[in-house]
């Protein structure tokens, strides 16, 4: 596995596995597969229901816990910073560990200030070895890294091949934040497994388009977080770390990017009022 160090010293896999939508019933027997393929990074969340099942297969790995890479994520309706603080303590419970490795804000709503004071309280007492953000575009990253004591340390973003997201990825260099995608496969939207340009790249390497894009995120600096719940692509998505795309591959990957979401945008009102109107 690769790594690499966040803006505090600690090392974080470049490649984790993530359970966005994994059934709560299946989260545990999906993370020990992932554990068995060789995944030591888990991305888990308060809002996918599901933290127990990371807890349990952690827990029951065998594995020493600080070989492991937990991350979880505040949701909107804990926000502020008295909610906070206790649904992190709750995370810990379900989560069956005494620390989380990097904790996130989720959704840049609600009284996400007094959320991420709540984390830099769990940061210095050793509750959260890291803290950072989630979704957070490059107007809410630059503002929050003005007016904070602690620096996010990652902004988890959707990010893939059509949305690469290379002007925000420039403004979290600028301020020592790591980039992470989530959705590095974009859901399959816009035929992305079907895709011609990453299909030929692939095929040059006897690798998948999910591969190919998978080591085309890695190369372009940004932690990734795939996500299945077959044990077999959980292994094709884990081998991308036995080779190495051109310049010229990478800039016909580039020139995919069509710099919009495929899902929603956070400046979209009608977006806003629905997450907003989850966190009631």
């Amino acid at each position: 596995m690769e790594f690499v160090t966040l803006n505090n010293g600690v090392k974080m896999p470049k490649l984790g596995y993530g359970v966005y939508q994994v059934d709560a019933a299946e989260t545990e027997r999906c993370v020990t597969d992932a554990i068995s393929v060789g995944y030591r990074s888990i991305d888990t969340a308060q809002a996918y229901y599901n933290e127990e099942g990371v807890g349990e297969a952690v827990a029951k790995s065998g594995i020493a816990r600080d070989e492991f890479f937990i991350t979880t994520k505040v949701w909107i309706s804990n926000a502020g910073f008295e909610k906070a603080k206790a649904s992190i303590d709750e995370s810990l419970k379900k989560l069956k560990t005494d620390y989380i490795d990097l904790l996130l804000i989720h959704q840049p709503f609600n009284d996400y200030y007094g959320t991420y004071r709540a984390m830099e309280e769990a940061y210095k007492a050793g509750k959260v070895r890291a803290i950072g953000v989630s979704n957070f575009y490059p107007d809410r990253l630059i503002d929050i890294c003005k007016f904070v004591e602690i620096v996010p340390a990652v902004n988890q973003v959707e990010t893939h091949v059509f949305q690469q997201q290379q002007k925000a990825h420039e403004i979290m260099e600028k301020y020592g934040v790591q980039h992470e995608s989530w959705g590095p496969f974009a859901e399959g939207r816009k035929d992305f497994f079907s895709n011609p340009v990453l299909n030929e790249i692939g095929a040059k390497y006897g690798k998948s388009s999910a591969q190919t894009a998978l080591r085309f995120l890695l190369q372009s600096d940004v932690v990734v977080i795939p996500k299945s719940v077959r044990k077999e692509r959980m292994k094709e998505n884990f081998e991308v770390f036995d080779f190495t795309l051109s310049d010229e591959d990478m800039a016909a990957i580039r020139a995919l990017d069509e710099g919009e979401s495929l899902f929603f945008s956070h400046y979209a009102p009608d977006t806003v009022e629905f997450l907003t109107g989850l966190g009631k």
